[in-house]
């Protein structure tokens, strides 16, 4: 077994130096010696198929497969990313966090802890004849969250939006339409409140 270099901040740092790099090096369900900084064994559930890019932090308790991570990101732990899902480069997406398939976050975007995404808009588990779903029973809808956003904690984000370039989504906030750029959007359903001022956000650009 490979075995990966744990930092003391409990995030582990596969140091790749290219971006979209596939890491067969990770067994689908890596386990990790004890560590004498980290005295508790973690796991990390990351399919051969996930490209990661140069950096990348993953703390314990993660399961990835099919999808992509870019350069200097930080996934926390209990994450969940499915296939053909994206994440971009210096994210940060905090624990328990649901990325499922057909989201993409580009470059700089925060997403904060247990913030879930939405892939269905009309969900049902079986068919009209009772068997249950299979992939080809349903459509993956898309959601795409733009450069520099923040999500805050426990939001929800449903299916066919596109969040804007440096908004703000509050916590617990049920994203159901487009949000602008610069929008700070709060409530359920969500609803702008205000505009961040450029300058608020200029440090970022």
């Amino acid at each position: 077994m490979n075995h990966i270099p744990e930092h003391a901040n409990g995030h582990t740092n596969l140091n790749l130096k290219s971006d979209n790099i596939t890491a067969p090096q990770l067994p689908l369900c890596a386990v990790e010696p004890e560590m004498s900084t980290q005295p508790i064994n973690g796991y990390l559930c990351i399919a051969p198929d996930v490209k990661v890019g140069s950096n990348v932090k993953f703390s314990k308790f993660v399961n990835l497969y099919g999808c992509e991570v870019g350069d200097d990101t930080k996934i926390g732990a209990f994450v969940e990313i499915q296939k053909n899902a994206r994440v971009g480069k210096r994210c940060k997406i905090s624990s328990h966090t649901f990325i499922c398939e057909g989201v993409t976050i580009e470059d700089e975007v925060f997403v904060g802890h247990n913030v879930t995404f939405v892939n269905d808009t009309f969900p049902r588990a079986t068919t009209g004849a009772g068997s249950l779903q299979t992939e080809a029973d349903w459509k993956v809808e898309t959601t795409l969250v733009k450069r520099g956003a923040s999500i805050g904690s426990g939001a929800t984000i449903l299916a066919n939006v596109v969040i804007g370039e440096f908004a703000l989504i509050g916590a617990g906030a049920v994203v159901t339409k487009n949000v602008p750029a610069y929008a700070i959007v709060a409530g359920n359903p969500g609803r702008v409140v205000r505009y961040a001022d450029d300058e608020s956000v200029k440090h970022l650009g």
